[in-house]
């Protein structure tokens, strides 16, 4: 096997996951979330010398998987409508918690595209400003701006949501 593709296999094994994660995030769809990461991925080994120059290589390929989003974002045939959500895969978790997590995932997906990627790589991915506006492509006054109109409008919603309980 060659160097190349052993290297890529660790770096899909260490960043598979949370790339997961944060397309789950952005999508609110598990089996959208996959075929997001698979064409991410793809992406990235096709152009892995270049990725592995990066000074991030992570954040590159995090930025692949945002263009992807962008992409299926703007198709028409989006499969998934912006606020449905399929099953949660069973998680031993409290009730309470599931809860709260599926309000949240149901406010994340209320907010404007760039929005919810700010909050994903701002907050659930835990990049600094500078990194998250790198990877988005924008300013860091864009992040900060974008960041609270988010954070704004996902406190309106999930005080809308508790109080209904």
């Amino acid at each position: 096997m060659s160097s190349r593709s052993e290297e890529f296999r660790e770096f899909v094994r260490d960043r598979a996951s949370p790339l997961q994660q944060s397309a789950y995030l952005l999508c609110g769809d598990w089996h959208t979330a996959q075929d997001l990461v698979q064409e991410t991925l793809i992406k990235a080994y096709r152009h892995w010398p270049r990725v592995r120059r990066a000074d991030s290589p992570d954040a590159y390929v995090r930025g692949i998987l945002l263009n992807e989003m962008r992409d299926r974002w703007r198709r028409p045939e989006r499969a998934v409508p912006v606020a449905q959500f399929t099953a949660e895969p069973p998680v031993p978790d409290s009730t309470d918690d599931i809860a709260r997590r599926d309000r949240l995932r149901q406010a994340l997906l209320e907010l404007p595209l760039q929005q919810r990627m700010t909050v994903v790589l701002r907050y659930l991915e835990d990049m600094t400003q500078v990194e998250t506006a790198k990877v988005l492509g924008c300013s860091e006054g864009t992040v900060k701006s974008q960041s609270s109109r988010a954070l704004g409008t996902l406190r309106k919603f999930l005080t809308r949501t508790e109080s209904k309980l």
